[in-house]
């Protein structure tokens, strides 16, 4: 991954460093830390464990329950459903639990792609990445490379500026410096990022329930190397795992009641 330099004027255009990997070919969804703090890149890692599900989850299908795994894992065109304008969701974690609140009028379009990833089952045991201290924790790649491939390239258009702020325990999609690139990587704000609003990154969503889980979150690799994103599209969690065997895992991500 290429590193910004050091003028300022620079690091207020760029919102994200982009490279290309020999092994996948694409480009890297990752928010820049700001300048002056340093450049931050991916990292991973964490012991994989089958999904865990609460008496108050609703049934979202897909490889969160028995069965056949939902179509749209392989075919994005049919996640398609709206979200509600409110909704709650809680992540099973390798630290514990946490619930983030999502509110569609924050950034319509985000929303709807969270929810319809939530309802697919996609989040089974989703690698946390890149992990940067008082920065953020970034996620969304799937573990098994015969679905990552089909998401990868499957954007959302842009939602306009939010009434929220990247603030710590706000909830963002990562994307390129490219308009509409959007996929399924996000990332949960560990700082005060609100640089971060001008750049175009608009948060769907905040933790309401569980940010010390938030603030367990292994944080010990930083930046990665260059190529492991897209190594991790291309060659999955087993891949990522062996090098970075004590990152956190996303087990399983569902819908919750509100309270």
């Amino acid at each position: 991954m290429y590193s910004l330099n050091r003028f300022s004027t620079i690091a207020t255009l760029i919102t994200l460093l982009l490279f290309t990997t020999a092994s996948s070919g694409c480009v890297a969804q990752s928010p820049t830390k700001k300048q002056g703090s340093g450049t931050k890149q991916p990292a991973t890692g964490s012991s994989m464990k089958q999904p865990a599900t609460g008496s108050n989850t609703r049934n979202t299908g897909g490889s969160q329950t028995k069965g056949a795994a939902h179509p749209a894992l392989t075919n994005p065109s049919l996640a398609n459903k709206t979200a509600p304008e409110k909704f709650h969701a809680k992540f099973v974690t390798t630290k514990g639990n946490f619930v983030i609140e999502v509110t569609r009028a924050w950034s319509p379009n985000g929303a709807d792609r969270f929810y319809n990833l939530v309802d697919i089952g996609y989040f089974n045991d989703i690698a946390i990445f890149r992990a940067v201290p008082n920065f953020m924790f970034q996620f969304g790649v799937h573990g098994d490379p015969n679905v990552s491939k089909h998401w990868k390239d499957s954007t959302i258009k842009d939602d306009p500026p939010a009434n929220a702020s990247n603030l710590p325990g706000y909830v963002t999609f990562a994307k390129t410096g490219l308009p509409n690139s959007r996929s399924a990587q996000m990332f949960v704000n560990l700082g005060n990022n609100n640089f971060l609003d001008r750049q175009g990154f608009t948060p769907f969503g905040k933790v309401v329930e569980g940010l010390e889980v938030v603030g367990k979150i292994n944080t010990e690799y930083g930046e990665n190397a260059p190529e492991d994103q897209g190594s991790l599209i291309a060659r999955g969690n087993a891949w990522l795992l062996k090098k970075y065997p004590r990152l956190d895992i996303i087990k399983s991500v569902e819908l919750v009641e509100m309270k």
